[in-house]
């Protein structure tokens, strides 16, 4: 009977530049202690420079790693070394989960399905509007915007700061989303059941502007990818005004899903003991 399997360990990574601050080693590490799996997940810091080098290693069998998470700054570059990326990275140009199957490292990007995985749970009925406003058109909010017109929204309406990085997206993502400047959003507001914050706006206890979100459904739900802290000023002031707010941590914890499903050969749940876990180490530090 062979029972080198027995033996086999899996170790995966998240990498970034720096990635001291990731939480993904806790959420792994809490899923391969609760379902009794033997396995590792570790940071594993890479410079830019030395980051297709890394890449190389993955692929020949030689960096002890079966695959990982990748964070700023390396998910464009981790799309383009990928052997085969899916169709959620092709169109977004970014990967965040790399695994080896075959001998060919695949690629995937669960930012979207850990954003609307988080909704499903927390404001389950939250697609059944057609209309969405989405603020800030950063790296952030690609996931997200594809997400949203994945799940069938009609009109998606993209404000930014500058108007070019959201006609961008807009290109990108095809004909439902639409760019508009920060002087428009109380008219895009109109009507519309989601609003989504991928800005830094009000992160780590910073000001955050006013926004009147009268104009909104009102059963709209607003949410904030942000999840330090817990409740944003854009979260606190849509509560004031009566609407539902989801936070940003469950985007994090079902992100997660996927990828520990590839390299653990289970799928994890994400659970209220995972979540508190989340925040007694958010309030620690």
């Amino acid at each position: 009977m062979d029972d080198s399997r027995e033996t086999f360990a899996p170790t995966a990574f998240v990498t970034g530049f720096p990635v001291k601050h990731s939480r993904s080693p806790l959420i792994h590490c809490y899923w391969l202690r609760t379902l009794g799996l033997r396995g590792t997940y570790r940071p594993h810091e890479v410079k830019p420079d030395d980051f297709p080098a890394f890449i190389q290693a993955l692929k020949a069998g030689e960096s002890g790693f079966v695959g990982g998470n990748v964070t700023i700054p390396h998910k464009e570059m981790a799309f383009g070394l990928a052997d085969q990326p899916d169709e959620l990275s092709e169109e977004l140009g970014a990967s965040n989960t790399l695994w080896m199957e075959g001998g060919r490292l695949k690629a995937t990007n669960t930012d979207g399905r850990g954003f609307t995985a988080n909704l499903d749970e927390r404001h389950p009925g939250w697609d059944k509007a057609r209309s969405a406003v989405i603020l800030g058109a950063g790296g952030a909010s690609r996931a997200v915007v594809q997400a949203v017109r994945d799940r069938g929204f009609k009109e998606i309406h993209l404000v930014n700061r500058t108007i070019g990085r959201a006609r961008e997206l807009a290109d990108r993502f095809g004909a439902a989303v639409q760019a508009h400047p920060m002087g428009e959003l109380t008219d895009v507001m109109k009507d519309a059941g989601l609003f989504v914050n991928t800005t830094s706006l009000g992160m780590d206890g910073e000001e955050a502007p006013r926004i009147d979100f009268s104009p909104l459904l009102p059963n709209a739900v607003v949410t904030d990818i942000v999840y330090v802290p817990l409740k944003t000023p854009i979260l606190a002031q849509a509560e004031e005004q009566g609407f539902a707010t989801v936070d940003g941590l469950g985007m994090l914890l079902h992100q997660a899903v996927p990828g520990f499903e590839k390299w653990f050969g289970q799928r994890p749940v994400v659970t209220q003991d995972l979540r508190s876990l989340i925040v007694a180490d958010m309030e620690h530090h």
